[in-house]
């Protein structure tokens, strides 16, 4: 079997309707795995699938589309439950979908920022309820679409939402900070990646042109090839396992963060 062949493996790749995360199941089910394509609305995620089978020749038997909006955590655990009853055996999940956190203070539903919300603690909540098909098997793992912005981050442990002083830049840093260091939580392998500055939404955050959402998927597609043996915790620029910001790595972080964590998204979990 070629290290290109996931045709035993299920994955689900959360913000598939575009970007990378559109371009990770195309790849992926290309290469013969089974694909949960996410998308905010049944409606996204069915267009989403739809396209991967008229434009990339996709069988459509190895795509199945699930919805989710991540502004709200009861439609995470919803999907969450759908998914367990539908794939008892989930090989990777691929935490990708994220927003640029708006101009001005936005809190859900659910009373988190938003961008906390929609970047992070879906993606805490989604792996950790997933954690029974993940880790049903051997090999199991997470792969955390990050970002070199993370460097820039600090998690504001006494003001998380940024209720007393907001900044878009700040507050989408802090989410990819939070995803960077629960990569390193003990419960489920699961590795980061900034698959680099790539022409997608997120594209004015950094104020440079990017590369295209392949070639960012790209580095996304290569850590959920089982060949690829990872580290739990470790961070990838692109293709080269570098170290993340120090805070990554930190226990009492990682512990920090999942107290806090489990706390902003309570009843959910």
């Amino acid at each position: 079997m070629s290290v290109f062949d996931l045709s035993s493996r299920t994955v689900l790749v959360t913000g598939a309707t575009s970007g990378i995360g559109f371009e990770t199941a195309r790849r992926l089910a290309e290469r013969d795995a089974t694909v949960l394509v996410h998308g905010r609305t049944a409606e996204e995620a069915q267009a989403a699938t739809d396209r991967l089978i008229a434009t990339a020749g996709i069988d459509a038997s190895q795509l199945c589309a699930f919805s989710a909006d991540f502004t709200a955590l009861e439609e995470v655990e919803a999907m969450a439950r759908r998914v367990i009853a539908e794939h008892p055996r989930l090989d990777v999940l691929v935490n990708n979908a994220a927003i640029a956190a708006p101009e001005r203070h936005t809190l859900t539903a659910d009373g988190n920022e938003i961008a906390l919300q929609v970047n992070f603690l879906a993606h805490y909540l989604l792996t950790c309820l997933l954690e029974p098909a993940l880790t049903s098997r051997p090999g199991g793992r997470v792969v955390n679409v990050s970002s070199s912005l993370h460097r820039t981050a600090s998690i504001q442990w006494n003001d998380p939402q940024r209720a007393r002083r907001y900044s878009r830049l700040a507050a989408y840093a802090q989410s990819q900070l939070a995803l960077t260091v629960f990569a390193a939580d003990p419960r489920v392998t699961a590795v980061s990646v900034h698959p680099g500055v790539c022409d997608t939404d997120l594209l004015p955050l950094y104020g440079v042109e990017g590369g295209t959402a392949a070639q960012g998927a790209a580095h996304v597609v290569r850590l959920c090839d089982p060949a690829i043996d990872v580290v739990n915790g470790a961070y990838y620029d692109r293709d080269q396992r570098v170290d993340p910001a120090p805070a990554a790595t930190e226990d009492r972080t990682i512990k920090r963060l999942g107290k806090l964590a489990d706390q902003l998204v309570g009843q959910h979990a």
